[in-house]
């Protein structure tokens, strides 16, 4: 049952939604003028109309998405289940949802009209260009694809009425940024990879950070007690956003602004500007957020409202000035493309240099989406363990050590010289994936963090679900029961293999950012749910018997190994047109370096799969010892009667074969 709406704050929801506007229009109109950015083309110009146009509706698009995105995230870890609270959010998302919709249309056409200098037109012709831009080339797929989203958010956004099925819908709208991020500046030049991972982490978090300061001004109310919880929820989420901006948006500038003298061009100052205010933003927050926990206990609402409206100004400025960031031509960057190398052609970037043993530890490409993971992940866990100190519970070292190792490996595998050089040597993108689907997984599983969760964060008893409430029901859901259970997981880990390197997959995950980044997530959470299904510490499906995860665990690695021969002894090279067409004059032929990578493929597993098997038998022997103390305590318990039963039923035995050999001789 519902809970009963209050009444609504229509004014000041209208007044906070009024400076978010102002500020993004007046800093976005002082960027364009600053950087040139609505400057007439020396070529077509598509007209004052497209021109100034486009970055106010891209302003009101990202506005709106944020809008969306950061309701959905406030309604999925701060509302309870069936509230108003609930239902308000859903609504504005809905509402934010169809707004980002139409302004997502009006996107399209006017960037179809800033690329083409095209006016509109009711012929046949335009309408045939304009969907070739969205169905054929990359630009127009992805704005196509963020409209779709945007679509089927906004009536999501409305049907859902339970929170479980919200996630769902947050899910997809955080989908949404992945398209956005393949558009900027870099999208096809050098530090690309870099350039969208920063842009779509500084997406993801301004909108959480923007969007949910939007639902904390929608869904105040006069109870003092709910205002000082949303308040507090909302400043963990705000809190890691800004970590994540501030992160994102300097290794977005570092790509762009490759020198010092470039912060004094147009582009730099906008980063300068942008900047000042995010810091403002952080200090601002962090000083009223202190004052205003405070007035919220003593129910004083004044403070709430101007920080909360001062706030949304300032962040419309950042979002202006963001807009007018995108329509502005960076630095130009020297790169001499006279005469291009093979490898630039295919990558972008020039070919590394030879690969020698001291380069394993000094060649570095971070990857700023596993980066900030691995830094998370690390800290939280820490948290947790400090927590359950802190309260007088004890948490094992070794598991700490475990997953904090698991962590700087998985940062190394993603950042360091497997990163740098996985592109064009087959053997070090192997050795690549098998340390991410067999040795990270193994140091990871015994730190068992699901356990470290459901006891280090509180429990909720108001009906809404935090990180603790969400990571349990993830993995009590049936789905999780399959897929965690020790069949699924094994041929789940060993089918992967040949799926992923016998089909297009491979091509996929190697040409293209987003497949490769798809590639690690995958084969990650492959060997983690098999180690998990093989000797996790963590809730899981019912055990299976010992010797039956022996038999799956010896199956899968003669898979691995009949796939690393299949590798050594093939003749052809798998993706020719890539690993045989990079222009290497250093290290292996390619057919050579391929069957390399195959006994890689066979003998990389022998060291993580005796550890499991290490493992399982010491499990098993461990097991059976608990068994038989276990049986020995009943026996105690019931003087011995069990023992005395059996000695009952043996005597019970001998004598009906006496009784059978006498009747035999007689």
């Amino acid at each position: 049952m519902t809970q009963k709406d209050p009444t609504y704050p229509r004014s000041r929801v209208v007044i906070g939604f009024a400076l978010i506007t102002v500020g993004l229009v007046i800093a976005a109109l002082v960027g364009l003028n600053l950087g040139g950015g609505a400057l007439a083309s020396a070529l077509e110009d598509p007209g004052p109309i497209v021109r100034w146009g486009l970055p106010l509706i891209r302003g009101a698009m990202d506005l709106s998405m944020a809008t969306a995105i950061g309701s959905l995230g406030m309604a999925v870890f701060a509302t309870a289940d069936h509230s108003w609270q609930l239902r308000r959010l859903q609504l504005l998302a809905g509402s934010s949802a169809m707004v980002w919709t139409i302004a997502a249309i009006f996107n399209i056409l006017f960037t179809y009209l800033s690329v083409t200098g095209l006016g509109i037109s009711s012929s046949s012709q335009f309408g045939q260009g304009l969907w070739m831009f969205v169905s054929q080339i990359a630009l127009g797929q992805s704005l196509g694809q963020n409209l779709v989203i945007a679509a089927l958010v906004a009536t999501w956004a409305f049907a859902v009425e339970k929170l479980r099925t919200t996630i769902f819908v947050f899910a997809l709208a955080m989908a949404s940024i992945v398209p956005i991020a393949n558009t900027g500046h870099a999208a096809g030049t050098v530090g690309h990879a870099m350039a969208v991972n920063a842009l779509g982490l500084h997406l993801v978090a301004v909108s959480i950070w923007v969007g949910g300061l939007v639902a904390l001004l929608v869904v105040r109310s006069t109870d003092s007690e709910w205002n000082q919880r949303l308040i507090s929820r909302y400043s963990t989420l705000a809190l890691l956003a800004y970590f994540v901006v501030a992160i994102s948006g300097i290794a977005s500038a570092s790509v762009r602004l490759t020198s010092w003298s470039a912060l004094l061009s147009n582009y730099g100052l906008i980063v300068l500007l942008k900047s000042a205010t995010l810091l403002l933003l952080g200090a601002f927050g962090a000083w009223y957020r202190m004052r205003l926990i405070v007035a919220t206990r003593l129910n004083d609402r004044r403070p709430f409202w101007v920080m909360v409206l001062l706030e949304l100004g300032l962040m419309g400025v950042a979002m202006g000035l963001a807009t007018a960031l995108a329509r502005t031509a960076p630095p130009e960057v020297s790169v001499n493309l006279a005469n291009p190398t093979p490898a630039q052609i295919l990558t972008g970037e020039k070919l590394p240099p030879e690969l020698t043993a001291a380069r394993w530890v000094t060649e570095f490409k971070p990857d700023l989406v596993w980066l900030v993971v691995c830094v998370l992940g690390i800290g939280f866990y820490l948290a947790g363990v400090i927590r359950l100190r802190r309260r007088g519970d004890s948490w094992p070292i070794i598991r700490t050590l475990s997953w904090v190792t698991g962590m700087l490996l998985l940062a190394w595998i993603t950042s360091g010289s497997m990163n740098v050089y996985e592109q064009y040597l087959f053997s070090v993108h192997m050795i690549a994936h098998m340390m991410l689907t067999m040795a990270v997984p193994l140091l990871l599983v015994p730190g068992a963090p699901v356990t470290l969760i459901s006891r280090a964060v509180v429990k909720r008893n108001d009906n809404s679900m935090g990180a603790r409430e969400w990571v349990l029901w993830a993995v009590h859901t049936p789905y999780a029961r399959l897929i965690s259970n020790p069949i699924f997981a094994a041929v789940n880990f060993a089918a992967s293999l040949a799926i992923f390197y016998f089909t297009p997959l491979f091509a996929l995950a190697t040409k293209n950012h987003l497949g490769h980044e798809w590639m690690i997530v995958h084969f990650l959470i492959t060997g983690y749910l098999f180690v998990q299904a093989l000797v996790g510490l963590d809730p899981g499906p019912k055990n299976m018997p010992h010797a039956i995860k022996l038999m799956l665990l010896i199956g899968t690695l003669t898979f691995h190994a009949f796939f690393g021969l299949a590798l050594m002894q093939g003749s052809g090279l798998l993706l020719a047109d890539w690993f045989g067409a990079m222009g290497r004059t250093w290290g292996q032929l390619p057919l050579a370096d391929q069957q390399t990578g195959g006994a890689i493929a066979w003998g990389i597993g022998e060291l993580p799969a005796a550890a499991l098997t290490l493992i399982v038998s010491v499990q098993w022997s461990r097991s059976d010892a608990r068994d038989a103390k276990r049986l020995d305590r009943a026996s105690d318990r019931s003087g011995n009667q069990d023992i005395e039963a059996y000695n009952q039923m043996l005597a019970q035995l001998a004598a009906r074969r006496e009784r059978a050999q006498q009747r035999h001789d007689s």
